[in-house]
């Protein structure tokens, strides 16, 4: 399939779940099932599915990591410093986290899998999983002290632990660290669930997708957009380029780091004080605009 078909495929499949959801077919108990459908079946199976059948070696590499950590961390930082003047703290602390938190699960995981083939989506779940273990608990932190809001980070730590995709990806690279065979039956199965990933976390994000602009600073929506879905994919680019010489890393890597803001910093800002119309803004925007990034960034890496 085309790029700029699959990426249509993508927009339409993103419009399709918005729709669906105006139209009252898609409800929110039924945007529900089909969340927990892509979180618990379809992305466990895609990540296992990759990487168990995928040599180690050929996979991990302490230059893939360290670059990821250093753009993600490092963007992190930008966002504080560049939103050091957003008037409240609600929709500060809002602004900073969406600047680097990352849809890579419903969107990375599953976009990469559809045009970069099976050793690059190998290496996105293991950047999946790490990107889970930092951005998760500190995201939660900056919401917490910035809005004076309760909540406990040993929850939400073992929260991520029971992540079926982590536990998938951990599953995955024990079965290629130690050379064992997926049964047949069993690796048919997961080749017929993991092709609903995509699809099914797309209609999921698109249901899932607000857009209101009243009473929301547009420069500070502009300024995660740049900071998210411009910056983060740029130093990702250039630190994966020097630091690795593979060309699947450097696609990988850039890829899920021009994924948009995730839907889960909407629920975020909601339960521990931030600006919930700010994030849900944020949340569409970037969505939008990380598609037409990830189409240059396919074109200029191929």
């Amino acid at each position: 399939m085309d790029l700029a078909v699959k990426i249509l495929y993508m927009l339409s499949l993103l419009g399709v779940g918005l729709g669906a959801r105006h139209l009252g077919v898609l409800t929110e108990e039924r945007a529900d099932y089909l969340t927990s459908f892509a979180f618990y079946v379809a992305l466990p199976a895609l990540v296992f599915d990759s990487t168990a059948s995928t040599p180690l070696s050929d996979v991990l590499s302490v230059a893939m990591v360290a670059s990821f950590l250093v753009v993600l961390l490092g963007v992190a930082g930008v966002g504080w410093l560049v939103h050091q003047r957003v008037p409240t703290r609600a929709e500060r602390s809002v602004a900073i986290v969406q600047s680097y938190h990352t849809n890579f699960g419903f969107l990375g995981l599953p976009i990469v899998a559809m045009t970069l083939g099976s050793v690059a989506t190998a290496k996105a779940s293991i950047l999946l999983g790490i990107g889970a273990l930092i951005q998760i608990p500190l995201t939660i932190v900056l919401l917490t002290s910035m809005n004076d809001a309760d909540a406990s980070l040993r929850d939400e730590l073992e929260g991520v632990a029971r992540n079926p995709v982590i536990a998938a990806l951990l599953l995955g690279l024990g079965f290629a660290a130690f050379s064992l065979p997926v049964p047949a039956a069993a690796n048919t199965v997961l080749d017929g669930v993991s092709v609903f990933a995509l699809p099914a976390a797309l209609l999921s994000v698109g249901a899932s997708l607000t857009l209101s602009l009243d009473d929301v600073d547009v420069s500070t929506v502009g300024s995660v957009v740049v900071l998210k879905v411009l910056l983060m994919p740029l130093l990702g680019l250039a630190a994966l380029s020097v630091l690795t010489s593979d060309a699947v890393t450097v696609q990988a890597g850039a890829v899920m780091l021009a994924m948009p803001t995730a839907v889960s910093t909407f629920i975020y800002a909601n339960e521990l004080g931030g600006d919930a119309r700010l994030a849900s803004t944020n949340v569409f925007v970037t969505t939008v605009c990380s598609l037409g990034v990830v189409f240059v960034l396919l074109n200029v890496l191929a």
